[in-house]
């Protein structure tokens, strides 16, 4: 029966070859078995032409097409030495097209690094670009402002978190990309696309070994996500004309990965943010919403669990668990000309029918369903009204919109004062965010794509069986969204989704069968490694939008920060603080240019010279709008009629537009995962491999060797008090490390009593040797015979004190019976093999004879009885052992077939 695959882009390889007239562009897989070539007019001074053939090349076409480029552009007719085409650069992929005031630009990745594998499919991230002029010098038209649009263009650091996929939609969740493969396979209607001679010419047609029945493959490619392309108008020019190989979508944000090793077992941990294009900028001059809907600092965040020892989507278990953060959707800013560390918050326009929230959360039903749920952590008390504001405003426009929705599609709203639980001592911070945390992972479930456990019905558990989302047949589906927001949506927006995000974690890893219950809790690796990802990601997010790291994080909250983050926190603030009142203004004038909010012309301002770039992002004080929404019936009645579904994971006509399907045999290379992943065409070198060279939770776990260690990452890790004393009460400072470390990696971090110790001023000596003592399984020898007998004492005592067991004192008759029996046990063992082996030999007497544990009745520690399998392996073992000895069996057909693609698509 067909099945269904993501289409891999064949263009992963880029050459600009260049002639004074023209730029030929390269493009081939990473196989370099397919090729197409762009033709690039640089004739033009302010147009952009570019041709493309929709021709595959195959590599001995390619090279004979260059060599005639070669000796056609020539001056001089066989002179070697004046090459007519010139190599000018590789690349990876193309960023995009742009035209300032002169001719155009192209825009070229020429380094990446590859960040994250899920499913196979590769994530890098961009590391380096290079901007190229296309008209040549004699077209040129100078300008003098050309320079300066460039150098802003430049400003925004495409090395700095851009992400992209050859075959992975970064733009969507998870839930997305695979909800689209379970398309009904009777509604797919394959495009017809002209094909060129070698596509469509089969040489071994007359083997009857056509792509028909079970070899049959639709490769589903699905329309990116508008809102979350961040080089969406620089590709505007060519997104028509090229095939769409050539198109390749940036998102920026945030993307990590770290590996669980759960007893050998590999299990992925992933964060991908992705920031919102739309009214993007930077942290004061960017607040709250558009007249569209639009949001500041507006960033989806998703983190994916899945288990890494199945690659495929088909076959493989894979999790997912999407919350949002971002500005509140009103008309409000605030004056920064005032230098004030805090400006005024103040309400730009009056909104009685709270348009831009309605706008907003019709957005959200759209792409997540219902319930929206929104976690207001904004400040409620305040001596002078400030943040109370955006409180008020906020609960007012969700009262309004909820009078008209559906009961059960009401937008939920929680609004908590974190800043005053904060200054309490009464009351914890995390406490209450695990709570909040349980009731929202309850109401919008997760996502999983494989059936429940049957253990789980055998062992039901309270919380998993209340678990909202949608049930279907193949799994879970998360319906509904977490919407957490303060007044920056900065430090207290990322504690409050990592909580909620631990405890939906505790559910994925439940789902997929790797604890006994959805919980977990702090100071184990799993949830260090999973604080690490999330910090890093609070910090990108914070320079992205704010020019700083984060100030508060999760131990601060937690209170068991050390000192030393008193001081780190300052400069912090300083550097946020210099930032928004001096860097802010050029870097929001990069980010309006090279999203192409603003456009260079000689008949308009120049983009430096704007008073205020408002104009740009409100639409409606330029263009008057003539068709005016509804005030009651404020949301759309498609997507209305299909909640708590997402309107976007619906087989509906509209979505199907949206979708690209093409007919594909199962051994192509633009379906085939395998080979995209293990690249069997190319040499790999170990060390290079990103699955080995990943942050995963196994390394250095900080446990005496004689006592013995726990791999699991689910076991909680507390410093011991005694490790101090080792050397005069020293106190580790391995908080300090833990933030640039990964969580799993670095030592475990001291306690909150441990931090409000007395010895705390004295953290910083003595690390090292702290460490290497810790580790050791023997005592230290010194040399000092004075002091040379206390140390080992003092440390074994520590230890054996670390554990709660004392072994000094003898142990008790009845653990010294038991250890007996399990000698004796082990001693039977060996005679029971040898009087069987020898025959003959007199059986020993009172012995206990211990009974198979196993289902296997012959076993023992000398002998097992092999396992029963099938006809079918064993005649593929024998054929194997046949092949070692030269005699080779006849091939199948499906061998021969698969041999011959492979011949078609390398030589021919």
């Amino acid at each position: 029966m067909p099945t269904t695959a993501h289409v891999i882009s064949c263009i992963q390889k880029l050459v600009l070859y260049e002639t004074r007239a023209r730029y030929f562009l390269v493009g081939s897989n990473h196989a370099e078995t397919k090729y197409r070539v762009l033709k690039i007019d640089r004739t033009e001074p302010k147009d952009l032409t570019i041709s493309d053939d929709q021709h595959v090349y195959s590599q001995q076409e390619v090279r004979e097409l260059l060599g005639r480029l070669d000796l056609g552009n020539r001056t001089k007719m066989g002179q070697k030495g004046s090459s007519g085409l010139s190599r000018a650069v590789s690349a990876f992929g193309i960023v995009g097209f742009v035209q300032f005031l002169e001719g155009y630009y192209i825009v070229l990745i020429t380094k990446r690094r590859k960040m994250a594998d899920i499913g196979g499919h590769a994530i890098y991230k961009i590391e380096d670009t290079n901007i190229i002029y296309i008209p040549n010098d004699s077209a040129r038209i100078a300008h003098p402002d050309e320079a300066r649009y460039v150098k802003i263009f430049q400003s925004v650091d495409l090395s700095s978190n851009f992400y992209f996929s050859y075959s992975y939609d970064l733009t969507h969740s998870l839930q997305y990309n695979l909800t689209i493969l379970k398309t009904p396979l009777e509604t797919l209607k394959p495009e017809v696309v002209p094909h060129a001679r070698q596509e469509g010419f089969d040489i071994f047609e007359a083997e009857c070994l056509s792509s028909n029945g079970d070899n049959v493959v639709f490769g589903i490619s699905s329309k990116p996500c508008a809102k979350y392309v961040w080089n969406l108008q620089l590709l505007d020019k060519i997104a028509d004309t090229v095939h769409r190989d050539w198109i390749l979508h940036i998102i920026h944000g945030f993307c990590g990965q770290s590996k669980l090793l759960i007893y050998g077992r590999p299990a992925y941990l992933t964060l991908i943010a992705r920031r919102s294009s739309k009214f993007a900028g930077t942290r004061f001059l960017k607040r709250g919403g558009t007249c569209e809907g639009d949001v500041a600092n507006e960033v989806e965040t998703e983190q994916i669990v899945h288990d890494a020892s199945v690659m495929s989507f088909s076959s493989g278990s894979y999790s997912s668990y999407v919350q949002v953060r971002g500005s509140v959707p009103l008309y409000w800013s605030q004056d920064i000309s005032t230098m004030m560390p805090k400006p005024l918050i103040k309400l730009d326009r009056a909104d009685p029918f709270a348009h831009v929230a309605a706008l907003h959360f019709d957005q959200m039903f759209h792409r997540f369903g219902s319930p929206i749920i929104i976690l207001n952590l904004v400040k409620k008390r305040e001596k002078r009204k400030h943040e109370r504001i955006l409180s008020e405003e906020l609960f007012a426009a969700v009262t309004y919109l909820n009078q008209f929705l559906p009961p059960e599609h009401h937008i939920h709203y929680i609004a908590w004062d974190m800043a005053k639980y904060t200054k309490s001592k009464q009351f914890n911070v995390l406490d209450r965010l695990s709570i909040i945390a349980e009731d929202v992972v309850r109401k919008t479930g997760f996502f999983v794509n494989r059936p429940d456990f049957y253990c789980h019905t055998l062992r039901p558990d309270e919380k998993w069986n209340n678990q909202g989302g949608l049930t279907t047949s193949f799994g879970r589906l998360q319906t509904g969204v977490l919407r957490t927001n303060c007044v920056d949506c900065l430090d207290r927006t990322n504690t409050a989704q990592f909580m909620v995000g631990k405890c939906a974690l505790a559910f994925q890893l439940y789902a997929l069968g790797m604890i006994d219950k959805p919980k977990l809790q702090f100071d184990t690796d799993a949830v260090r490694l999973f604080e690490e990802l999330y910090e890093d990601h609070g910090d990108t997010l914070s320079v992205q939008y704010g020019g700083s790291q984060l100030v508060h994080r999760v131990k601060t909250y937690r209170k068991i920060a050390p000192w030393t983050q008193h001081s780190k926190d300052i400069m912090q603030t300083l550097s946020r603080y210099y930032s928004n009142a001096f860097s802010d203004a050029d870097r929001q004038e990069a980010i309006n240019l090279f999203l192409q909010v603003f456009h260079p012309s000689d008949a308009n301002n120049p983009l430096w010279e704007l008073p205020s770039d408002y104009c740009l992002h409100h639409k409606d004080t330029a263009v008057l709008q003539h068709s005016k929404r509804s005030y009651t019936f404020w949301w759309t009645s498609e997507v209305l009629q299909h909640l708590p579904l997402p309107y976007d994971e619906v087989f509906s006509a509209e979505n199907k537009e949206h979708m690209v399907v093409k007919k594909y045999h199962a051994y192509d290379e633009e379906i085939d995962t395998y080979t995209e992943f293990w690249r069997p065409c190319e040499l790999s070198s170990l060390d290079e491999t990103f699955c080995l060279a990943m942050t995963h939770s196994a390394r250095e776990i900080t446990i005496p060797k004689n006592v013995g260690k726990d791999p699991s990452p689910f076991t909680v890790r507390k410093p011991e008090e005694s490790m101090k004393s080792v050397l005069g009460n020293k106190v580790n400072k391995e908080e300090t490390i833990l933030q640039r470390k990964t969580a799993a990696s670095a030592p475990p971090p001291p306690s909150e009593e441990a931090v409000s110790s007395s010895t705390e001023d004295d953290s910083g000596t003595d690390k090292e040797e702290d460490g290497s003592i810790s580790q050791r399984s023997t005592p230290v020898k010194i040399t000092d015979t004075s002091d040379s007998s206390k140390i080992p004492d003092e440390s074994s005592r520590s230890t054996v004190n670390a554990y709660c067991s004392s072994l000094v004192s003898l142990p008790s008759e009845d653990d010294l019976l038991i250890y007996e029996r399990f000698v004796q046990l082990g001693e039977n063992q060996h005679k029971i093999d040898q009087t069987t082996q020898v025959p003959g030999s007199r059986c020993l007497r009172n012995i206990t004879n211990p009974a198979p544990v196993s289902s296997f009745s012959c076993d023992s520690i000398y002998e097992t009885q092999p396992p029963k399998v099938s006809r079918k392996s064993e005649i593929i073992f024998e054929s194997h052992i046949q092949a070692s000895k030269g005699i080779m069996q006849s091939f199948g057909k499906e061998d021969i077939f698969m041999y011959r693609e492979y011949i078609k698509n390398r030589y021919m």
